[in-house]
C-alpha cells in the first residue's frame, strides 16, 4: 500500500509522518531508549532528583528518589530481570492467547465469510460506527480489544472495499482512546475507585467512591465517542489515507452453499457456547462467580483473569465448526496448523515486545516516571486553580503525563493522593476528579509510543503497509486524540454546570 502523494506530503501531519517513518526500526528505538534511561538514571541520582509521595497503604508521607541502573544493584537488575521483564510483559500473554483463537477462525475462512455475509447490506456510516462502538465496548474485557477488535476493524474495512488502515485506526481509537467509556462498569472502575478511596483515607477524608461512581457519565460517553470516532474516520482519516493500493485484497466471490452451511453451524456452535457461558456466569451461585472483599458473589475475578480464555474459545469453537464443515479441517494436524500460522505472523511482535518490556521496566525501576508525575502534579497544585479551570488544567496535565507513563492504575496511584484530597477541599467531588483523570488518560493513549500495545498496533498496520512506522500511527491517530479530548472535556463541563450525578449517588460537586 502507498498513500497518495497529495495526502501524505501536505501539512504538519505529513511532516510528522515523514519524520516519524525515517526513524530507525521500532526495535532499535526501544534499544536506544533503554540505553538512554540507563544513563539518565545515573545523572538523576547525581542531581538528587526525588519527589514527595504518600504511602497509599500506611498514609505516611515519604519521598521517592531516582535509582541508578549504573551501580552494582542496577547492573545486576539489568541482567537478572531481562527474562522476567519479557515474560511478565502485560500484553504478551493477552496477545498470544487471543491470536491463537483468532488464528483458527481466520485460517479456516470463518472471519472473511462472516464479514462478507454481514457487510453485504451495511451502509458505510453504520460500519464505521459499528467498529468504533465495538472497540469501546471491548474494554470490559480489559486489554482483549487490542488483539481482537483492532485487527478485525482492518479486516472489516478491507472487506467493504475501504482502506484497512482506516478500519484499524477506528477500532484502535475505540479500544484505547475510548478506554474509559462503556455501557457497564468493570474491573478498571473498581480498581481506580479503590485507589481513590485509599488516597482520601490517607488524607483523613471520610468519603467513599463506589465502583459505579462514573457509570452514568461513561454510558453517555459511549454514544458520544462512537459518533465522534465515526465522524473523524470518515471526514479526516480516510481522505488523508487516500486510495488503498496494497497487496491485501479480500476475496469478492459469492459464498458457496457449503460456506453458507459452515456459517450456520458456526453460528449454532457460538449460540451453544454463549448459553453455556451464561449458565456459568449469570446465576448468583454460578461457577465463575466468587466472593469479593465485600462478601458479594461477583464476576470481578473472571472479568480480570478468565475472560480472555473465553474469548479464545469464542473464536476457536465456531472456527472449528466452520473448518470441519467446509473441509478445511480434516484432522488434528489441520487444527493445530491454523493456530501455528497465526503465531508465525507474530514473530516481529515478539522481538518488539522483548525490548519494549526492558525499556518500560527500566523506567519503572528507576522511579523516573513517578518523579515526573509527582513533581508535575505538585507544580500544578501550586498554581492555585479552582473549580472548572482546575479540572480542565488537570485534564491537560494528565494527558501530557500519559505520554510518559502509560499504566492508568500506576499513574493514578501517584496522582490520587495529591489531587483527590486537594480537589475535595475545593468542593470538587472525587468522582469528578476521577472522571477528569480517566478522560485525559484515555484520550492520549493512541499517540503514546510508551503505551504497552503500541508496538503491536504497528505490527498490525504493517500487514497492510510494510512501510508503516511510528510516524504513520501517530499522525493518523492524533485526529482522534484531539477530537476525543475536546469533545469529552466539553461533555464533562456540561455535566459540571448542570450538576448532574456522574453515577448513582455520585455528585459532580460537593
Amino acid at each position: 500500500m502507498r498513500y497518495s502523494e497529495e495526502h501524505t506530503n501536505k501539512g504538519l501531519l505529513g511532516m510528522v509522518e515523514r519524520v516519524g517513518n525515517k526513524l530507525p526500526h521500532p526495535v532499535v528505538i526501544f534499544i536506544i531508549f533503554a540505553i538512554g534511561i540507563i544513563f539518565i538514571s545515573e545523572i538523576s541520582v547525581r542531581l538528587g532528583l526525588s519527589a514527595p509521595m504518600i504511602n497509599a497503604e500506611t498514609g505516611e508521607p515519604g519521598v521517592v528518589e531516582a535509582i541508578s541502573l549504573m551501580n552494582k544493584e542496577g547492573i545486576a537488575y539489568i541482567f537478572n530481570s531481562a527474562v522476567s521483564n519479557f515474560t511478565g510483559f502485560a500484553p504478551l500473554g493477552t496477545v498470544l492467547v487471543a491470536m491463537l483463537g483468532v488464528g483458527v477462525a481466520e485460517w479456516t475462512g470463518l472471519i472473511s465469510s462472516a464479514l462478507k455475509k454481514l457487510l453485504s447490506n451495511v451502509p458505510t456510516w453504520l460500519l464505521t460506527a459499528m467498529v468504533v462502538f465495538a472497540g469501546i465496548i471491548s474494554n470490559i474485557a480489559s486489554d482483549a480489544g487490542y488483539v481482537v477488535v483492532v485487527p478485525l476493524g482492518a479486516i472489516m474495512f478491507a472487506a467493504a472495499g475501504r482502506h484497512p488502515i482506516a478500519g484499524l485506526a477506528a477500532a484502535f481509537a475505540g479500544v484505547s482512546a475510548g478506554f474509559s467509556a462503556n455501557l457497564i462498569f468493570g474491573p478498571t472502575d473498581a480498581l481506580l475507585a479503590g485507589i481513590t478511596n485509599d488516597a482520601l483515607t490517607s488524607a483523613n477524608i471520610d468519603y467513599s467512591v463506589e465502583t459505579t461512581g462514573n457509570w452514568y457519565f461513561i454510558i453517555v460517553s459511549t454514544f458520544v465517542l462512537t459518533g465522534v470516532g465515526a465522524f473523524v474516520t470518515t471526514k479526516f482519516v480516510e481522505p488523508r489515507l487516500g486510495t488503498y493500493e496494497g497487496d491485501y485484497k479480500p476475496k469478492q466471490e459469492a459464498l458457496s452453499s457449503q460456506e453458507n452451511k459452515g456459517l450456520l453451524y458456526a453460528l449454532l456452535t457460538l449460540l451453544a457456547f454463549l448459553a453455556i457461558m451464561a449458565l456459568l456466569m449469570v446465576p448468583q451461585t454460578a461457577a465463575l462467580r466468587a466472593l469479593d472483599e465485600n462478601g458479594d458473589m461477583t464476576l470481578s475475578n473472571f472479568l480480570s483473569s478468565g475472560l480472555l480464555f473465553m474469548i479464545f474459545l469464542l473464536f476457536v469453537l465456531p472456527g472449528l465448526a466452520y473448518g470441519i464443515t467446509i473441509g478445511k479441517i480434516k484432522s488434528s494436524h489441520d487444527f493445530v496448523r491454523g493456530m501455528s500460522e497465526s503465531m508465525s505472523s507474530m514473530g516481529g511482535y515478539l522481538v518488539l515486545a522483548f525490548f519494549a518490556a526492558q525499556f518500560i521496566n527500566y523506567f519503572a525501576y528507576t522511579n523516573l516516571g513517578s518523579i515526573i508525575a509527582s513533581n508535575g502534579a505538585t507544580m500544578l497544585e501550586n498554581i492555585g486553580f479552582i473549580g472548572l479551570p482546575l479540572i480542565l488544567a488537570f485534564i491537560l496535565f494528565t494527558a501530557f503525563i500519559n505520554l510518559f507513563m502509560g499504566s492508568a492504575s500506576a499513574k493514578w496511584a501517584i496522582m490520587a493522593p495529591i489531587f483527590a484530597p486537594m480537589m475535595f477541599n475545593l468542593n470538587i467531588a472525587p468522582e469528578m476528579t476521577l472522571m477528569a483523570y480517566r478522560i485525559a488518560d484515555s484520550s492520549t493513549n493512541v499517540v503514546s509510543p510508551l503505551m504497552s500495545y503500541f508496538a503491536m498496533i504497528l505490527v498490525f498496520a504493517q500487514r497492510y503497509d510494510k512501510k508503516s512506522g511510528l510516524g504513520t500511527i501517530i499522525s493518523t491517530m492524533i485526529y482522534y486524540t484531539i477530537a476525543f479530548l475536546i469533545t469529552w472535556s466539553i461533555l464533562l463541563v456540561i455535566w459540571y454546570y448542570l450538576g448532574l450525578p456522574l453515577g448513582p449517588g455520585a455528585p459532580a460537586t460537593l
